[in-house]
């Protein structure tokens, strides 16, 4: 299962600004790829703007269509017209573990209900404009176990077929690789591996 993920490094995240009849409306993105990352960016956007009117967010936690790793909140405006529209705008992209704040600095006109949510939305959608993003493969751990002679192939062919090595066990008897297996390929692709070490594999989880 491949998807696109924001291409930020811990820590880091990607700003942009818009304004509607003079309020500002700030929206910050970032690598969110579980609730707590997302926090720390809210608590950096708290951080550095204290004298905001409200910092508005939503966030989802895992691949596009998550249901259960999502959250969104209006930060004392209007009932839905700030956290929900803003991850309506980030469902709507298909982008997963992503998480978003819109920092807002009221500029004295009214926007009323529709407007907000308007705002809001429009600020995210602004800022998934230009958002760097790179693709996710979600993988699950695979054991290869291999002898010595035939670790210099096995990791040849996994780099080939762009498998990670997570870990290295060395044996008495050989070598077990730990591997990050794409989820949704099946292990029947190992058999091109098996037959080229002659036999020489055994698979466990």
């Amino acid at each position: 299962m491949s998807y696109p993920i924001p291409d930020l490094d811990d820590g880091c995240w990607h700003a942009c600004e818009i304004e509607v009849e003079k309020s500002r409306f700030i929206a910050w993105l970032c690598h969110a790829p579980t609730p707590r990352t997302f926090e720390a960016l809210l608590a950096r956007a708290r951080q550095t703007h204290p004298s905001a009117s409200h910092h508005c967010s939503a966030y989802i936690a895992g691949p596009p269509g998550e249901q259960q790793a999502i959250g969104f909140s209006d930060d004392g405006e209007p009932g839905g017209t700030a956290g929900r529209p803003m991850f309506q705008v980030l469902d709507g992209a298909g982008i997963g573990q992503v998480g978003c704040v819109v920092t807002r600095y009221f500029g004295g006109t009214k926007l009323g209900t529709g407007g907000l949510a308007r705002a809001y939305a429009q600020a995210v959608a602004k800022g998934l404009e230009q958002l760097p993003q790179r693709d996710f493969i979600a993988r699950r751990s695979l054991e290869l176990k291999v002898d010595f002679a035939s670790e210099a192939e096995t990791r040849s062919w996994l780099t080939e077929h762009q498998i990670p090595v997570q870990a290295a066990d060395y044996q008495a008897s050989g070598v077990a690789l730990r591997v990050g297996w794409p989820v949704d390929q099946d292990q029947a692709h190992l058999s091109e591996l098996a037959s080229r070490l002659k036999g020489r594999l055994s698979v466990g989880e």
